[in-house]
């Protein structure tokens, strides 16, 4: 990607990078189904651990090994789905020292058992595979692996699948509904020279004597399928602690002495998000940058870095503003993802407005607690400019089908216009830490994001989520002048909608409690041109 690039790319590209996600469309195949649904295959069965263990062969392009996969059976079966993307070779699947039969079907493969297998029962699989898996044209706005090399000419390689599929490199239960409950290993062999970090701790390596040298990993925690990495290179680690809580950082050689100075934004960085979203959910696995050859992804513990050490968005301010250039978008971005998407993940890709909202809110958040309010609410009415209107943030389930890019700017005003309906900020801050800390480390639907804020608000605020994630438009306020003065509604696709609203009359702020009817401001506004909305914290038309 060339430094300097037109808004409108520089627009279009953010709204695409963090998720890698499929193109969009609005008629399905059956591969869609496959990758995206929950039949039986796949809910009989709950995932208790992934064990991965292969090598990778730079100048092929090629990958050989084998997962191990650990399930505890939820319902009786004889028949589970295990994901490998079709371009794979599957060598063999090993059950109790013997070989299963399977069929492959697009990426699903069906393993069959040779008795059913009776709930609350635990068994492993060993899925051997090998083959030369996708690579990326131009990651991480689409999925698969890179193959790069550094200004010194040595091998450097990176994966990116959100979306695309973690089964594009791996065999695996490729669905955001069940991560490994107890975690998972990987084990990945390079050759002599170059250096593997994955997720998690680092346990060890091993030279195996025949010009490779394996690197093993461990996360002890719960993990989304995509977030499971691998980066290859001659890798320089810098290892500090901020407050109890590991931060290693891994760069390429060239880039070590600006690696130092550049990261200390993170210790500032958590201290804010600890703050407000609470402790750092993955602490027994430590906190990583991993210098990658593209952009950037929330891989949990292991974040990819690849912003080119560099203030906003490759030197550019999405924001528009002049504050996005007051902090490095793709540490603060795909940082906030370890408790946003990493932490809290939601069930079906189709929800992920979960993920991008939420995690571009912690951009605004991050600008408060350093910069201040004022700053924040710059920042947040810039990303206005962002929003597309092109279709609704909501997707479609069970087709591994997300929504509108606009899940990122637009999820991001829905927070902050839900901060000033609550119009109590030591209320809301309390709430969004609870938030946080409810739904730690779980998989979550919409209904319970809303839910919870209907709850803890004590207000009905299921017509405004509706109305910002299942409609392209967003809320529109009229004026009109009447006997009694001015009178004022919403116009909105949802019906029986309703949202107080701040506003300035006369250099005075007045709140209006709208809803679809017309009601009357009060007796002494004479014009509608008296009032103007707040915008910078309420997203809204008028």
């Amino acid at each position: 990607m060339k430094k300097v690039v037109s808004t409108l790319l520089l627009v279009s590209s953010f709204q695409l990078v963090f998720a890698q996600l499929t193109v969009a469309k609005e008629t399905f195949t059956r591969r869609d189904s496959l990758q995206g649904g929950l039949r039986p295959e796949r809910t009989s069965f709950d995932v208790q651990r992934y064990d991965l263990n292969i090598m990778i062969n730079p100048e092929e392009k090629s990958i050989v090994g084998y997962n191990d996969i650990a399930f505890k059976v939820v319902t009786p079966t004889a028949k589970i789905q295990v994901d490998l993307f079709e371009n794979l070779q599957v060598d063999s699947i090993v059950y109790n020292h013997k070989k299963l039969a399977f069929q492959r079907e697009y990426l699903a493969t069906f393993i069959a058992f040779p008795e059913k297998l009776n709930p609350g029962t635990e068994h492993s699989i060993r899925f051997y595979y090998s083959g030369k898996p996708v690579i990326a044209k131009k990651a991480p706005w689409d999925g698969g692996f890179v193959f790069s090399k550094d200004t010194a000419g040595k091998h450097w390689i990176a994966v990116a699948c959100q979306g695309f599929g973690a089964s594009s490199w791996f065999p695996v239960k490729d669905t955001q509904s069940d991560e490994p409950d107890f975690g998972t290993s990987v084990r990945v062999a390079v050759p002599n020279g170059l250096m593997n970090v994955s997720n998690g701790r680092f346990l060890g390596s091993k030279d195996l004597n025949n010009g490779y040298t394996r690197w093993d990993w461990e996360v002890k925690n719960p993990i989304n399928t995509y977030d499971i990495t691998i980066n290859v290179a001659d890798y320089v680690h810098i290892h500090d602690n901020h407050k109890g809580l590991d931060l290693d950082y891994y760069v390429l050689r060239a880039n070590e002495e600006k690696a130092r100075k550049h990261f200390e934004e993170v210790k500032p960085m958590m201290d804010c998000f600890q703050s407000k979203f609470g402790t750092y959910p993955f602490a027994e696995d430590g906190y990583k940058l991993v210098e990658t050859p593209y952009l950037g992804m929330e891989h949990q513990s292991a974040v990819a870095y690849g912003n080119r050490y560099l203030k906003g968005y490759l030197g550019n301010d999405l924001s528009h503003t002049g504050v996005g250039l007051l902090f490095d978008f793709i540490t603060i971005h795909e940082s906030g993802h370890e408790w946003f998407g990493n932490s809290i993940t939601s069930k079906d890709i189709a929800d992920m407005w979960i993920h991008e909202g939420f995690t571009q809110y912690s951009e605004i958040v991050f600008v408060e607690c350093q910069f201040g309010y004022e700053k924040a609410m710059q920042y947040a009415n810039g990303l206005q400019q962002n929003v597309r209107g092109d279709s609704p943030i909501i997707g479609h389930y069970g087709v591994n089908k997300e929504g509108s890019g606009d899940m990122y700017p637009k999820g991001a005003l829905l927070l902050n216009t839900l901060r000033h309906i609550v119009a109590d900020d030591a209320k809301w801050w309390s709430m969004l830490l609870k938030y946080s800390e409810t739904f730690k480390k779980q998989i979550i639907t919409h209904q319970d994001v809303v839910d919870f804020f209907n709850k803890e608000s004590g207000m009905e605020l299921t017509p405004i989520f509706n109305q910002y994630l299942r409609y392209t438009e967003i809320p529109k306020l009229e004026f009109r002048k009447d006997k009694k003065g001015v009178a004022y509604r919403w116009v909105t696709n949802e019906k029986n909608f309703s949202m107080p609203v701040d506003v300035m009359i006369k250099g005075k702020k007045v709140r209006l409690n709208g809803t679809n009817d017309w009601k009357t401001v009060n007796s002494k506004v004479k014009s509608p041109q008296e009032i103007q909305p707040i915008k910078e914290h309420f997203y809204i038309r008028y």
